[in-house]
C-alpha cells in the first residue's frame, strides 16, 4: 500500500495524540499494523515522555544521579504502561483515522497467518525437512 506521510510537524502532533487529516488515514492504518508497530508505538511513547525526562535531567538543585536515577526510571515505568496499553493505544488512533473498530486486530492477524503461510511453504517444497 503506497500513502503519503504526514511532515514532521504532523508527526508530533500525532505522536501526542492528535488526529491527521482524513488523507493519510491509509497512512495512519499501515503505521499501526505493519510489522514494526511495536517499534513505532514505542518511539511515540518516548517521544511524548521526552519532555518530562529533559526537567528531570535539567533540574539543576538536585545531584545529577538522583536526576539521572529518576529519569531512568521514568523512561521504565513510562514504557511498561505504553506497553501495557499498546493494542488499545493504537486501535484508538486506526478509528480517529476513520477505521472501523477492530481493523488493526484484523488486519495484523492477516498477516501473521500470511508469514505462517509463507514460512511453512518453504517446508513443503519437496527439500531436506519437506513435509511431502
Amino acid at each position: 500500500m503506497h500513502t503519503g506521510r504526514p511532515n514532521p510537524v504532523q508527526w508530533l502532533w500525532y505522536a501526542y495524540g492528535g488526529g491527521l487529516p482524513p488523507s493519510l488515514s491509509d497512512w495512519v492504518l499501515e503505521d499501526t499494523t505493519r510489522r514494526s508497530w511495536v517499534w513505532r508505538h514505542l518511539a511515540r511513547a518516548l517521544v511524548q515522555l521526552a519532555p518530562v525526562l529533559l526537567l528531570c535531567l535539567l533540574l539543576p538543585p538536585v545531584p545529577f544521579d538522583i536526576r539521572l536515577t529518576a529519569t531512568l526510571g521514568g523512561v521504565v515505568i513510562g514504557l511498561l504502561f505504553s506497553v501495557a496499553y499498546m493494542t488499545e493505544t493504537t486501535e484508538h488512533r486506526a478509528v480517529k483515522a476513520g477505521w472501523s473498530p477492530g481493523t488493526t486486530a484484523a488486519r495484523r492477524a492477516e498477516r501473521a497467518e500470511r508469514e505462517r503461510i509463507e514460512r511453512q511453504a518453504r517446508y513443503r517444497s519437496g527439500g531436506a525437512g519437506s513435509y511431502d
